[in-house]
Formats: C-alpha cells, structure tokens, sequence
C-alpha cells in the first residue's frame, strides 16, 4: 500500500515527530511504501487567499496545491500526525486543508440535488493526535471526541474515505516514560496493522 503522512509540527524533537518515526518503522515492516510531507519543513503556505479562490472558480489549482493533490491521489491511504491545539488542528494543517481539499478536487455536488458528493478514493485514513490534557479531563470537558468529529467526520468521510480511525494519546506532557514507550509501541503497531 502507498501511504501519504501529513505531519503538523514545527519542533523536529517533538514528541509528534517521535510518533511520526515509530509509525513509518512499523509502514516499513509491513512492506508499505511512504511518504512524509512536513508541511512546517516544506513551509507550506496555509493561506487561502481571494487568488486562490479565483483560481479555483476558474478550474485552475495554484502549483503547490496541485503538488499536495497528486501526492493525495497516488496515494491508497492517508495520515495525519498532529497535536490537538485549542480542540482542534494546528493553524498550519487546517490551512493544508482548506486549500488542498479544494470543491472539484476532494468534493463536488450534484446539480440536480444540490447534494454534495465526496470525490476522494483514497481506501482509508488514520488520524493520531496528542493531547496535553489527561483522558479523563477532556472527556469530562466534553471535548475527547471534538478532533474526530471535525477531522474523521467532517473533513475526511465527507470527501469520500468511509474508513477513518482516530487514536489520541493523552497527557503527553505530563506523563511518564513507560506511557510514552506504550505510546510509541502503539505508533509502530498502527504503522504495522495499516
């Protein structure tokens, strides 16, 4: 299988860039082939700005937006790796997605309808995320599920990937070694089970 990564954080000895490392080992082992884009390495512009939008009513894709659509559609499943900021995605991924998943490209509806269609025909999708908040916090906050609703729900499974799974690792910050050895393992075991 050819996976496509989406990684979103700016500190290369983050605990996300670890998790990162581990889940490639365990796609490594299974016999996948991959490819990472580190959207702050390659300092993607997040921006959807009125040129963009312009561009697109037109039927044209500025080029590194196009570049990102290609390396969706070569691929058979899609990660995204990426803290929870403020119950949600970094600025920078969000960005990532209001641009690359572009109406023609990632949606369309159907004239008659008005109904909006999913065009994505990627197999599956894997969203990891951590958190700094403790489990039973976010869960009392009402918050645990708000990542997999936007991301899982409304972005991935509403472009058409009907096979999306979630895993947030809580307490990062906070936790001990062993956790984030369990963490680590669990990384590598989704890399190896994708």
């Amino acid at each position: 299988m050819k996976v496509l990564i989406v990684y979103a954080h700016p500190n290369p000895q983050s605990f996300n860039h670890a998790i990162l490392e581990s889940f490639t080992k365990g796609l490594a082992e299974a016999g996948h082939t991959y490819e990472v884009v580190d959207l702050y390495a390659i300092k993607f512009n997040p921006c959807l700005s009125g040129e963009d939008i312009g561009m697109f009513m037109q039927g044209k894709v500025p080029d590194d937006v196009r570049d990102q659509q290609e390396k969706v559609s070569q691929a058979n499943g899609l990660v995204f790796i990426h803290p929870v900021w403020w119950i949600g995605l970094p600025a920078m991924l969000k960005g990532w997605f209001d641009r690359v998943f572009s109406m023609g490209f990632a949606y369309g509806y159907d004239e008659k309808t008005g109904d909006f269609q999913g065009l994505l025909k990627n197999q599956k999708a894997l969203i990891i995320n951590t958190a700094a908040a403790n489990e039973e916090e976010a869960k009392t906050m009402g918050w645990a599920d708000v990542p997999k609703k936007i991301e899982g729900d409304f972005m991935l499974k509403f472009t058409g990937i009907g096979n999306v799974q979630h895993v947030l690792f809580f307490n990062v910050i906070k936790t001990d070694d062993a956790t984030r050895k369990k963490y680590l393992e669990k990384a590598r075991d989704l890399g190896k089970t994708f």
